[in-house]
């Protein structure tokens, strides 16, 4: 019955935990709208696959309600959707896969990309490491590339900002309209310039010639129009070399029009361009085509028919003009909805997704994505179709992936004309990786590298091609990795006879062998002295064969200040380790020429050993690997310290300390006493505590800064000056400061009281000095108030029993605090959520039993 009871209370236990973990398993719709904000760079990516997956967003949403995600999950990505540039995470990933959106190839891809280190990580990677995350890395920019729509981004740059163009010159086409403004200038017998601007009923006047009417005239037939007229005025005006009176004729000034731009275009609208402006340029204005929109078929509507159809192609693809068609006032450019596309991805030049015309296939979506690269495969591409919707099945058969094979001539053209629809993919597959007819020479030569491998290539020839081996090179053995045709790999090895690389046994070489020559300094140990305490600069350095003491010292910065001079102690490696033993330690005599030349006309401070200053008497110390010096600090010597003392003194100032054992007594009596409007009682000492925390077993560098901070220590300074070695009576270190302040007759309320103030001195207990500034705060604890003595000692309200109160009394000069009441809110929820666990487990347990019974 007990094993019952258990069994069913770990079921009640796990039911509980599923339910709330099941409430995490599908995100929420505002946990969809967070998820969308990881990677902003992949956006274009996902709306990409969308826009080319067949579905319409109805039916996106009803595949997502159907897998159990919001409906609104991609909503963001979706034909019209209110997207940010926000990027999918792996979650949105999976859902597109699970909707069939992506492929598994597709997937792992995104996914890859998402895992995607910094650049900077390959620094430490192993070459084949680097080169496996490099083609990854570059297939992951391809497969965002070819999610790109082929010629968007050229209406999308800042820089194809639209600029009309006003002035001429203009072609012998075009042709003459109200508004433009013509320039006619005359030479030889006669010598005139007139401006002649066109009237809105399409006629110019020239003087001595008269009107002429010119609208819808091209130039060149306004030419021979004025040859005509102006020989009636100007008999030397004729065509030929011999005509005594030339002309020339120009548009100064060009007409504006207004043309209209709709369909799916970034910005629908009408505009004002010159008459010179073409489809081409309507479209800049407008922001070109958005992604709904088409590039193969924008049309050029006049009066209610359509006069040109411009394929946006052929300028983006071949710089030409094309159908691109000259605008007149009142035409209509209309983008109408896409065409069917298709992604171009893998190795070629342009990968993107393009639009194709009726009758377009396979060899024609290669020549829009400007051919293979030259790391492509171009025998054949796998093309992956969606399959039509009156031959789809259940069970996922709703793609198929074609070979397409090239003809046997090779190339682009060889392929056939295979027509594609709209949401096919085309990849062009890379080539192998492997590298053929190579051998590589690793280790220790001047020229490690790869290098051509050629039939009866040995060992030697090989190392004399990488340039020989360096002078510390291992002659024991050389390393030979053979790759054998299963791809496993065998070792081999011989030894070389001296460092001209001549093999005790010159192996014949094979194709993908790895040479690999040791050296004889990776094998030796790092070998290292360390030395410490009086040095400049402690720690350890390389050890040297024929390294002294005086080497490692000079080394560490040289002795500082104070070094005993007699001796120092070495700590050694014990040759016999037995009973535990880790090192045996020696003292080894010093000198003072380890001080070298201390300063000029300085005596150095302590003892300098037996020599004089600048002998050497003491015989060098050869240094053993791993030795540890320490040199010792001259007993008792330091540098003279000092206390600052301010204040109602009578000889205020900074004093140097006589001794280690001199008194706060001692410093106030040698500055002559105080004055007599000291307060004693309220006198400020302040010491110096190191801020600086050591890590347990670390030794503490010579370099390392310590920063200290100044503390208030409370003492009664009149006790100390009467009874002189009490304990007020403190032992002065350095960096010691005393302020006496002058006589104060207030005492200061703060802290949380309705009116903080100050108040003159009564004699009065804690509670009076509250009452008098207003009482305590809403927030204010009265039962936690103390009290700051006027020489920093602090006092606490206390009960004698619970029942006695022990109230302080300040005195002249202190402050009354009344501290803010503690938030207990964190406290009273925490308690709460805790309750509402134990009752839940409680109603769990009281449902078993009742199940039991």
């Amino acid at each position: 019955m007990t094993q019952r009871v258990s069994k069913l209370l770990c079921i009640a236990v796990a039911m509980a935990a599923t339910s709330v973990a099941a409430v995490a398993q599908r995100p929420s719709p505002s946990e969809a709208q967070a998820l969308l904000q990881a990677r902003p760079e992949l956006a274009t990516q996902v709306r990409q696959r969308l826009m080319t997956s067949g579905m319409s967003a109805d039916q996106v949403r009803q595949r997502l309600r159907a897998e159990g995600y919001p409906e609104n999950f991609l909503d963001a990505y979706l034909p019209g959707g209110a997207g940010n540039g926000a990027a999918p995470t792996s979650d949105i990933v999976t859902a597109l896969e699970r909707l069939g959106i992506s492929s598994n190839d597709d997937a792992t891809v995104m996914r890859t990309m998402l895992r995607q280190q910094p650049a900077a990580a390959n620094r430490d990677a192993s070459p084949a490491v680097v080169t496996v995350r490099d083609d990854v890395e570059r297939t992951a920019e391809q497969e965002k590339a070819s999610y790109a729509l082929f010629g968007l981004s050229l209406f999308r740059n800042a820089t194809s900002e639209f600029i009309p163009v006003m002035d001429g010159p203009v072609g012998p086409d075009y042709r003459l309209g109200p508004g433009d403004e013509l320039v006619l200038i005359l030479t030889g017998e006669v010598e005139l310039a007139h401006t002649l601007p066109i009237t809105r009923e399409g006629f110019i006047v020239i003087p001595q010639v008269g009107q002429l009417s010119v609208a819808n005239l091209t130039m060149s037939q306004l030419e021979d129009l004025l040859y005509e007229r102006l020989a009636r005025s100007y008999s030397g005006v004729r065509r030929g070399a011999d005509a005594r009176t030339k002309f020339s004729v120009s548009v100064s000034r060009l007409r504006a029009i207004q043309v209209f731009v709709t369909g799916d275009v970034a910005r629908p609208s009408s505009y004002r361009v010159a008459s010179t402006a073409t489809a081409m340029t309507a479209l800049y204005a407008a922001g070109g085509p958005t992604e709904e929109g088409t590039f193969r078929a924008v049309t050029v509507r006049r009066g209610g028919a359509v006069v040109a159809t411009v394929d946006l192609y052929d300028y983006l693809l071949k710089g030409e003009r094309g159908s691109d068609r000259r605008l007149e006032n009142g035409d209509i450019v209309f983008v109408g909805p896409h065409g069917p596309r298709v992604r171009v991805t893998g190795e070629v030049i342009r990968p993107a997704t393009y639009e194709l015309r009726a009758g377009e296939g396979v060899r024609d979506a290669l020549v829009s994505a400007g051919g293979f690269r030259p790391t492509a495969v171009t025998s054949r591409v796998l093309l992956t179709r969606l399959v039509p919707p009156a031959e789809r099945g259940v069970g996922g058969q709703d793609r198929v992936v074609i070979d397409v094979a090239a003809g046997a001539s090779g190339g682009i053209a060889s392929y056939p004309s295979l027509p594609l629809t709209g949401g096919d993919e085309l990849r062009a597959l890379p080539i192998s990786d492997r590298v053929r007819g190579r051998v590589s020479v690793l280790g220790h030569v001047w020229n490690a590298g790869s290098q051509g491998f050629r039939t009866g290539l040995k060992l030697s020839d090989a190392l004399r091609q990488a340039g020989g081996l360096k002078p510390d090179a291992y002659l024991g053995q050389v390393s030979i990795t053979r790759l054998r045709p299963d791809s496993t790999r065998i070792q081999l090895r011989t030894a070389l006879r001296d460092t001209t690389g001549q093999a005790a046994n010159d192996l014949l070489l094979q194709e993908d062998d790895e040479i690999t020559v040791f050296s004889l300094t990776e094998f030796r140990p790092d070998r290292y002295v360390a030395i410490g305490g009086s040095v400049r600069r402690s720690g350890q350095y390389p050890w040297r064969e024929g390294m002294t003491l005086r080497d490692l010292v000079l080394s560490a910065g040289g002795l500082r200040a104070g070094a005993y001079l007699r001796e120092a102690e070495v700590a050694r490696v014990p040759e016999d380790r037995r009973g535990g033993h880790t090192a045996v330690t020696l003292r080894v005599p010093l000198d003072s020429s380890y001080i070298g030349d201390y300063v000029a006309g300085v005596p150095y401070p302590g003892p300098l050993g037996e020599a004089t200053a600048g002998s050497r008497s003491t015989a060098e110390v050869a240094l053993q690997p791993y030795d540890n010096v320490l040199i010792m600090q001259q007993p008792d010597w330091e540098t003279p310290r000092s206390v600052v003392l301010t204040g109602e003194v009578r000889f205020p100032g900074r004093y140097t300390l006589v001794s280690k054992t001199e008194t706060l007594s001692d410093l106030v009596k040698r500055a002559g006493g105080f004055t007599p409007a000291a307060a004693v009682d309220a006198a400020y000492f302040g010491r110096q505590t190191a801020a600086t925390s050591f890590r347990r077993g670390v030794e503490m560098d010579s370099t390392q800064t310590v920063s200290f901070e100044r503390s208030r220590v409370g003492l009664a300074l009149g006790r100390a000056m009467r009874q002189r070695g009490s304990t007020d009576d403190l032992v002065l270190i350095n960096g010691d400061s005393l302020d006496v302040p002058s006589r104060r007759s207030t005492v200061e309320i703060r802290g949380a009281v309705n009116a903080p103030t100050v108040i003159t001195h009564e004699g009065k207990r804690i509670g009076y000095y509250i009452r008098a500034s207003g009482g305590g705060a809403l927030n204010g604890s009265e039962r936690r108030a103390y009290v700051i003595q006027p020489n920093g000692k602090i006092q606490a309200r206390q009960r004698l029993f619970w029942l006695i109160p022990l109230d302080p009394k300040p005195r002249e000069g202190a402050t009354v605090v009344v501290p803010v009441e503690a938030d207990n809110s964190q406290n009273v929820q925490r308690i709460a959520l805790t309750v509402q666990i134990v009752a839940q487990t409680l109603a769990s347990i009281a449902t078993v039993l009742v199940l039991l019974r």
